[in-house]
């Protein structure tokens, strides 16, 4: 029981500790300091470990795994999307540079 609880708020805590990154990027409009491959790679290990988690809850247990492991996928792809959006400079941004 005590594992769960630790699964569910450690999971909560990676899963949401993205939106700080996602609501910075939407008020400013750039994610220029923002490295694509990084979160590239974060989504392929987080892909793996869906796998993973959807083979425990076929097999009757992760739930909570797979739970909070959808959670950070979908922040991640929500950063992906706002890094292509705003992280490539403008015909504006060259001209302050």
């Amino acid at each position: 029981m005590i594992f769960d609880i630790l699964q569910l708020v450690g999971g909560f805590i990676l899963a949401f500790g993205n939106i700080p990154q996602i609501l910075q990027i939407l008020r400013t409009k750039s994610a220029l300091d923002l490295n694509l491959n990084t979160y590239v790679m974060m989504i392929v290990g987080v892909s793996l470990m869906e796998v993973y988690a959807i083979n425990l809850v076929v097999h009757g247990s992760g739930g909570a795994f797979l739970a909070t492991n959808t959670l950070s996928f979908i922040a991640l792809v929500v950063m992906i999307v706002l890094i292509l959006k705003y992280g490539r400079k403008t015909d504006i941004d060259k001209e302050k540079i």
